[in-house]
């Protein structure tokens, strides 16, 4: 009897915040088999999806760095996935493999489209490679480590610093003998950014005198901000920035969901004070991955760089609820939905 295939596709484009029920859809059609493999290609069953702040972006239909998730078509998502069938020379039956599969359970992939474990060094954990040695982490070394560059003794500030990415950017400035000031959502992330991380200070964005804080911890002025939320702190970190200041836009979290984006009102610092203001993509850097997998990696094992994770258990049907509540900051580390556990018996097909 044939196998059901559960994807989540695009139902409508939301103009605000997702809706559960109604912005995606699920979607059943017979799983593929064996027999449909043609040379060079796999088939592989998800185990771990990744769920990231820019795929709210994905979802808009205007033009970015890559094509929007068009309406009926499976929402896009890296996933981490177990091979379990083979007629390519890259992967073998067993293998863990990561994919841009999307929100599907089982999937055919060209050479090309998937990536081996071998490219992922010191690999303990097919969640890693969404994580510690995913694209997370190597966004926050990409941005961190080549862009920012932080020297010794310098002020980073990083916002959105319990998330996925800037967790892993804190960190990296840290190794690099700066002082680090993160931002986050809540008392406990706060904490575990001292405690456990390393940070220098950690501040609450949500209390009543983040404000204040904020200008104590700052009062040397910011050499570095890594910018993962834009919107008001953004404004604030402009108006703390030292003359020649790097600012490193990785993400605007806070405005994802806006229907009219809020753009920086403290805009003439940047030329006041001479701020360099970059931008930057990770997919346009994929020739740095080895390089900055093997220096994350080494961190790892050294116990220099700490790596964490949500895990939100309950298969592709909870995959949107998650999505939503990433919004809402629910995670600390990196968000995966488990859509299937790697320790349970391989599916049949």
């Amino acid at each position: 009897m044939a196998r059901d295939n559960l994807s989540i596709v695009l139902a409508e484009r939301p103009t605000t915040d997702i809706i559960p029920g109604q912005t995606f859809t699920q979607k059943t059609s017979p799983a593929p088999t064996p027999a449909d493999l043609q040379d060079g290609q796999i088939l592989v069953e998800t185990l771990y999806l990744s769920l990231d702040p820019a795929m709210r972006g994905w979802l808009r239909d205007m033009r970015s760095y890559l094509p929007p998730v068009q309406i009926g078509q499976t929402m896009r998502g890296s996933c981490a996935c177990r091979v379990l069938a083979s007629k390519s020379k890259q992967a073998k039956e067993g293998d863990i493999v990561s994919a841009l599969t999307g929100w599907t359970e089982f999937a055919i992939l060209p050479e090309g489209r998937f990536e081996p474990a071998s490219l992922y060094p010191g690999l303990q954990d097919p969640k890693d490679m969404l994580s510690a040695l995913g694209m997370t982490s190597l966004t926050a070394w990409v941005g961190m480590s080549k862009i920012a560059d932080p020297k010794p003794g310098e002020l980073v500030v990083v916002s959105g610093a319990a998330g996925a990415t800037g967790s892993v950017a804190g960190q990296i400035a840290k190794l690099k003998g700066a002082r680090v000031v993160g931002i986050a959502g809540g008392d406990d992330k706060c904490k575990w950014l001292t405690e456990e991380l390393g940070f220098d200070v950690a501040l609450n964005y949500k209390a009543d005198d983040f404000k204040e804080k904020f200008a104590e911890a700052t009062k040397d002025y910011i050499d570095v901000y890594y910018d993962n939320v834009g919107g008001d702190i953004l404004d604030m970190c402009l108006m703390r920035a030292k003359e020649h200041a790097r600012f490193i836009e990785c993400g605007l979290v806070s405005q994802y969901n806006a229907a009219k984006p809020q753009g920086p009102r403290a805009f003439s610092q940047i030329v006041t004070m001479r701020i360099r203001m970059q931008g930057f993509i990770v997919l346009d850097h994929v020739k740095d991955f080895p390089t900055a997998r093997a220096e994350l990696a080494q961190w790892i094992a050294e116990g220099k760089l700490k790596k964490t994770e949500t895990v939100v258990r309950g298969g592709l049907k909870v995959a949107e609820q998650a999505l939503v509540d990433l919004y809402k900051g629910i995670n600390t580390g990196k968000l995966i939905v488990e859509i299937k556990n790697h320790n349970e018996t391989p599916s049949k097909l």
